[in-house]
C-alpha cells in the first residue's frame, strides 16, 4: 500500500509496550485510524469541512498523543499562520504526521523541525480535546 502522510516511507517505530498488539508501526496505526476517526473526533472549529475524503482534518493533536501512547517519543507542533499548532511525532528515530493529508497539496509547505514541543496537559486541559482523544483510544481498543 502507498501512504501519503508525511514520513510514511521511514515511519518504522516500534511500540514501547503492548497497548495495542496490531499495531506494529505508525502505518499500522494509520491504518486503524481510518476506520476511527470521525467528524466527531475533529476539532470543532473545522468539524463542517470533514469529509471522509479528508478523514485526518482536525485530528493532528489526538492522533500524535496516541501514537506518543504507542510508540514513546515527543509531540511536536508547527505553527500555522492563525497561531495554532499542527502535531506531529518523533519516535524511535522517526519523524512522522499521521494526520498531514489534511493539508492536501500544501503539505509540502510544512516545515518539520522540532521547534514547539507539545504537551498533553497543555492540549488536554481543553475537556473537548481530551474526550475526542479517548473516542479515538476506545475505538483502538475495540480493533
Amino acid at each position: 500500500m502507498t501512504y501519503r502522510f508525511y514520513g510514511w516511507e521511514k515511519a518504522n517505530a516500534k511500540p514501547v509496550n503492548d497497548l495495542y498488539p496490531s499495531i506494529r508501526n505508525p502505518r499500522d496505526l494509520y491504518d486503524a485510524l481510518c476506520g476511527i476517526w470521525s467528524a466527531e473526533t475533529c476539532a470543532p472549529r473545522l468539524r463542517r469541512e470533514w469529509s471522509a475524503e479528508n478523514r485526518t482534518l482536525g485530528q493532528c493533536s489526538i492522533t500524535a498523543f496516541l501514537a506518543q501512547d504507542i510508540f514513546g517519543g515527543k509531540v511536536y507542533g508547527i505553527e500555522l499562520p492563525d497561531g495554532s499548532f499542527h502535531c506531529y511525532n518523533v519516535a524511535d528515530g522517526c519523524r512522522f504526521d499521521l494526520a498531514s493529508e489534511q493539508f492536501g497539496e500544501k503539505a509540502g509547505e510544512l516545515v518539520y523541525d522540532d521547534a514547539h514541543e507539545q504537551f498533553r496537559h497543555v492540549h488536554f486541559a481543553d475537556e473537548d480535546k481530551k474526550r475526542r482523544y479517548e473516542m479515538l483510544k476506545e475505538g483502538l481498543a475495540k480493533i
